[in-house]
């Protein structure tokens, strides 16, 4: 039969399905195999000769047609799971029932009184072990659809290759077929790398691309009320019910791990001929990141079967989380598996990157979120592999693509979700000591970023890169100066020598910030002073040595520091400040900061084209909920602080105690007007100006700024070189305050953003496939509670 008959005869009985009253019956197989055994549609296709009025008409006007259509098309992948699908006939039937139940299940879902479909049950379907005709163990029909994908995501000569030596060998049973022996790619858990298939491939994506839509339906659901709830679709799929769970889990990991999109590295290889691997890593990454939505603070298990997960497993912790694929990543813990998952989670943040002198000549993954919240997810459930990222300096080669990303996607609004992502690792890793230590390392390859040429090491390009976001992102940003604040205080003690460039970019921001009119403006902006005066103690107090660089900033800028510790209170004061933010609401400007030249190559981040599609995401938690204090002890450990000891103890840093006293008494000591303006108090300035950390430094200029002022008029130097010789062979022993402990704020899972994780990521999928959708952008769309705007595909 040709293509147009085929395609006529499937719009026929689409029409005959919308126009029937009456219901049709199941035994009906004369209609119904219209759908699926006489025609070869492609995913396009369907989406084209099924519209969207048609399945909601189908819905509200016959749902018993549109229950057995969905029922029939299952019940076709169970029979095509169990027999195996020898014959193209039975591929082609799978193929076409899992493109009709990834068109129409969006529709499904998108119904409350339908929600529930998917989980009733179907006579005769029996789970294992039980009667096939016992209603009572019926297998819902979600369970059968997943489990028959699963099967066919492992049937040799449709989405494996076979082993059978030859066509004479009789078929693979597929119900003693050890899929373990058919992951897909080598890597974690399996040397063996099959020959690429671009069949395989391509019947593997439309299995992955019906599995991401059955778990889809967590966008459909209002939020949960604690910000968790489990999506029944994930939780069956990565149990173990499903026996393959183990060998997919690895093909997917192993599949995106192993990608190299440059391939042999010839120009312009990806526009000679197609790269079919490209969208199938995509889709492996996008199950997998769903797959592994779980909420780490949350989670309880059961002993998995050790005799199931092979050596790459660590069977000697103890048991995981129920969801296999978290349990499975938990367990890693062969160092040449993580060196192969860092390898190629590096190489492929690092592709958009790239440079080369021919223009447009080297291929550009798009899936980059996927991979950083893949990476996100690695290190927050196996803490080996954190661990392992932050023993050596390849943790560079994930810092430097994520400030990349970070400087070129800070004017974006459509890209504040990338921004929260690559700040939120960053928090994450500076919770460790290593990550400060590997940050000394120098910077010398040149990514081509519109920042300022420097020279210096790559905690200098982490601050430049702040300092850009900071003074020169979008307002959405503002939430996150706390954030970045805190990766600096975090990794300050370990900084052995700032840039002349970095220092002058830490300086200007606690000028900027330390405007009467920036700190009486918002409850919280004071909160940002007390970050940067902690980083430059902690370098002050730990790394003086190597850093006459800020010490000469610092003494330049003095008169900022003076004008702090003389901050005034009085309600006049307060007022006349608030009267010059109205005249100048810009909260920070560039004067003061010079940007010099950019880096070759690089361009100004811009803004997002008119009309750009972005999704909307709940609130992150605050940087009280996000992190947790912890003390380094003199033998390096950390000791963590309750808020009750911290508060009480002498040694923690005023930095330390002032934000949680603040924070209580803010309320105490201010007034909210009707209207809900914030409205300082005297009350409430003098309750922090108190605490401001400004001994040390204070100290400092005290010993330091006579000595440069006798040198300058002794030698009539007017050249900064010879200030900064002199201070680097200067010291402060014994006249600076004793040194008070490390503060390290260190990343804490918390339900807030595990509810933002899921809405982000629900979000990057969803506008992805959108845009890949064969039927453009959605009309009409539903939502993940009040969060995320969706429609899943369906138009």
């Amino acid at each position: 039969m040709g293509s147009a008959d085929s395609k006529l005869n499937f719009r026929k009985a689409v029409i005959q399905l919308t126009t029937k009253t009456q219901p049709v019956e199941a035994t009906d197989d004369a209609f119904w195999d219209q759908f699926w055994a006489d025609t070869a549609t492609s995913v396009q296709d369907v989406f084209a000769l099924v519209p969207a009025a048609e399945i909601r008409a189908v819905r509200e006007e016959s749902p018993s047609n549109l229950a057995t259509l969905c029922y029939k098309a299952v019940e076709k992948l169970v029979q095509g799971a169990e027999s195996g699908c020898h014959s193209e006939k039975e591929k082609q039937i799978v193929l076409n029932c899992s493109r009709l139940l990834t068109r129409v299940l969006p529709y499904i879902f998108e119904d409350p009184d339908w929600r529930g479909f998917f989980w009733s049950t179907v006579p005769g379907a029996g789970r294992a072990g039980q009667g096939e005709g016992d209603d009572e163990n019926a297998r819902p029909l979600a369970e059968s659809l997943l489990l028959a994908v699963a099967d066919l995501l492992f049937c040799p000569d449709f989405t494996v290759q076979s082993h059978r030596r030859s066509t004479v060998d009789s078929a693979e049973d597929v119900h003693s077929l050890d899929s373990c022996e058919y992951i897909w790619e080598a890597g974690v858990g399996f040397a063996h790398s099959p020959q690429p298939n671009y069949i395989h491939d391509v019947n593997r994506m439309e299995l992955l691309k019906l599995l991401l839509t059955c778990f889809s339906e967590a966008m459909y659901l209002p939020p949960a009320p604690d910000g968790g709830g489990t999506n029944p679709w994930v939780q069956f799929f990565c149990s173990t019910e499903n026996r393959h769970a183990l060998p997919l889990f690895t093909s997917l990991l192993n599949t995106v791990c192993a990608y190299d999109p440059v391939g042999y590295g010839i120009p312009y290889n990806h526009l000679l001929f197609s790269d079919y691997r490209e969208p199938l890593v995509e889709e492996a990454a996008q199950v997998l990141i769903v797959t592994l939505d779980h909420d780490s603070a949350t989670s309880t298990s059961p002993t998995v079967d050790g005799t199931t997960t092979g050596t790459a497993m660590d069977d000697t912790d103890p048991p995981g989380p129920e969801n296999l694929f978290v349990n499975y990543l938990s367990r890693i813990h062969r160092e040449e598996d993580f060196q192969f998952i860092l390898k190629g989670i590096a190489r492929l943040l690092s592709n958009p990157l790239l440079q080369t002198y021919l223009p447009n000549s080297t291929k550009k993954i798009q899936f980059h979120q996927e991979l950083l919240v893949l990476f996100w997810k690695l290190c927050d459930f196996n803490k080996k592999f954190l661990f392992f990222v932050l023993k050596s300096s390849d943790v560079l080669d994930i810092l430097v693509p994520i400030l990349y990303f970070l400087n070129d996607a800070r004017a974006d609004h459509s890209r504040v979700g990338l921004m929260h992502i690559g700040v939120f690792i960053l928090l994450l890793l500076s919770g460790e000591r290593n990550f400060g230590v590997r940050l000394n390392k120098p910077y010398s390859v040149r990514v081509p970023m519109d920042i300022p040429v420097f020279t210096g090491t790559h905690a200098d390009l982490l601050i430049v890169v702040f300092h850009k976001i900071i003074t020169s992102g979008h307002q959405r940003l503002q939430p996150l100066f706390d954030c970045l604040l805190t990766i600096v205080v975090n990794v300050s003690p370990y900084l052995k020598s700032l840039s002349m460039v970095a220092a002058n970019k830490l300086l200007h921001l606690l000028e900027a910030f330390s405007t009467t009119w920036f700190l009486f403006s918002a409850a919280q902006n004071h909160h940002l002073v007390f970050f940067l005066l902690e980083a430059f103690n902690n370098i002050i107090q730990y790394q003086f040595d190597g850093n006459s660089n800020l010490v000469y900033a610092i003494i330049r800028k003095r008169s900022v520091f003076h004008q702090l510790a003389n901050l005034p209170t009085d309600p006049p004061a307060i007022h006349k400040a608030l009267q010059r933010r109205r005249r100048a609401p810009e909260p920070l400007s560039r004067t003061g900061s010079q940007e010099g030249a950019s880096m070759e190559g690089s361009h100004p981040a811009a803004p997002a084209e008119p009309g750009t599609l972005k999704t909307s995401l709940v609130a992150t938690p605050g940087i009280d909920k996000l992190t947790e204090k912890s003390q380094v002890s003199e033998d390096g450990t950390l000791r963590s602080l309750e808020p009750t000891s911290q508060q009480s103890s002498a040694d923690s840093s005023p930095a330390t105690e002032e934000p949680d006293q603040a924070w209580r008494e803010q309320r105490r000591l201010s007034s909210v007007s009707a209207s809900g303006q914030w409205n300082p108090t005297s009350e409430w300035v003098l309750s922090w100006k108190s605490k401001l950390p400004l001994q040390t430094i204070m100290r400092l200029l005290q010993v330091l700024v006579p000595q440069v002022e006798k040198i300058c008029i002794d030698k009539g130097l007017t050249d900064e070189s010879e200030i900064l010789r002199f201070l680097q062979h200067g010291t402060l022993v014994g006249l600076l305050p004793v040194p008070h402990p490390i503060l390290i704020r260190k990343y804490q899972a918390n339900s807030g953003t595990a509810m933002w994780f899921r809405t982000y990521m629900w979000g990057v999928i969803y506008l992805r496939w959108v845009w890949c959708s064969p039927e453009g952008l959605p009309r009409g769309a539903s939502a993940l509670g009040p969060t995320v705007v969706v429609g899943f595909m369906s138009t």
